[in-house]
């Protein structure tokens, strides 16, 4: 079943949304949390301002929603302005949280010292996007495909559909000799970069190039606008293969199976969850910060490598108990099971696994106010 994205921006929040601290501590806040999945949800007031990435707009109506439901007190405002605007904003202490396809980079970790106090920030996935590799071709249904095939397909080396390299990752299948046409975005994008990102990784050779936010334009190919471009021009030619989020791809399309280790997996919820906890964490940071390098070339049996994982960036400290509280209530909400199922059905995104969400709220503890 695939499900669609839906609901317009969040408004942006007035001059007046509460601003982070320039200051931390790490004394204990105390037990007097008011817990949004709790009773003491209702007790919850004051607002929060997000700003950053639009791939999580879908999913952060849904979460407004969801939290505001059970803590009525309380508001959440985001501005899906994009993921450098976001950490910008939450760097200059315009923001209580940042949403970020990306995250910080050690410049960024140095700044936000100077912002949330001497712990920086913490950055945790909360939106895991499948990118899938969607194929218009009538009378195959099951289609494998290798990085390596994936690669010189999307480069304009393997131009039919009866190639011997497809055919050796589709033994059984009844391959014509219908001609190719890769589908790339016109744009720069996150979807790009985390598809350049995995074949970059996952088939170096093969690939020969940097992940990029633009496609590489020697490759050739059609190229069109956006999400919505690319499935209308892969559904409109026969033999059209494309990648987008997995959430736009209506059932006019196949999708492929991909090669990881000795096995091809298919795209689910739960084989983008997999790859998210095969994942190793980014080296030489903090106890509480989660950032992970995706593991793109990774042999874990069920897991699916091709998607985009984006986090919130949020202080280890802020100015008062009402600011931390609403802080850790609405993450707790937006990382809960409850949470990420109305994600999923809003935006199509994968769940985080329970093992990732119990590291997160250890996190969200440890938030203190600022001295």
């Amino acid at each position: 079943m695939k499900l669609h994205r839906f609901g317009p921006a969040i408004a942006i929040a007035t001059a007046g949304a509460l601003l982070l601290s320039a200051c931390g501590s790490d004394d204990p806040t105390g037990s007097g949390n008011a817990g949004a999945g709790s009773e003491g949800g209702a007790e919850l007031s004051g607002t929060l301002q997000g700003i950053g990435s639009s791939a999580q707009k879908s999913a952060m109506d849904a979460w407004i929603a969801g939290f505001q439901g059970i803590a009525s007190g309380a508001t959440v405002q985001y501005s899906p302005d994009g993921s450098g605007a976001g950490r910008e904003q939450f760097l200059a202490g315009a923001a209580n949280f940042a949403g970020s396809d990306a995250a910080l980079d050690d410049d960024e970790l140095t700044a936000a010292k100077e912002v949330c106090g001497p712990e920086g920030a913490y950055e945790f996935p909360v939106y895991v996007s499948p990118i899938a590799v969607a194929y218009n071709l009538p009378g195959v249904d099951d289609l494998q495909l290798a990085p390596e095939t994936i690669a010189g397909i999307f480069s304009g080396k393997i131009t039919s559909w009866n190639d011997e390299k497809i055919a050796k990752d589709n033994p059984d299948a009844k391959l014509p000799d219908t001609k190719i046409t890769p589908v790339h975005r016109s744009d720069e994008s996150g979807t790009t970069e985390n598809f350049t990102d995995y074949l970059a990784v996952a088939a170096k050779d093969a690939w020969g190039q940097e992940p990029a936010q633009e496609f590489p334009k020697d490759f050739g190919g059609e190229a069109a606008q956006g999400t919505t471009g690319v499935i209308q021009t892969v559904e409109g030619a026969e033999g059209a293969i494309g990648y987008a989020d997995d959430s736009a791809v209506s059932d006019k399309l196949g999708t492929a199976k991909v090669k990881v280790g000795d096995e091809y997996v298919e795209l689910s919820a739960e084989a983008a969850s997999a790859v998210v906890d095969a994942s190793p964490r980014v080296e030489g940071r903090g106890e509480h910060d989660l950032a992970i390098e995706v593991a793109r070339d990774t042999t874990e049996s069920g897991a699916y490598p091709i998607v985009l994982v984006s986090y919130h960036i949020v202080c280890s400290s802020y100015k008062d108990q009402e600011t931390v509280d609403l802080v850790k209530e609405w993450e707790k909400y937006v990382v809960s099971e409850d949470g990420q199922k109305e994600a999923q059905a809003s935006a199509g995104s994968a769940p985080i696994s329970d093992d990732l969400r119990a590291d997160i709220e250890k996190a969200l503890e440890a938030i203190t106010v600022a001295k």
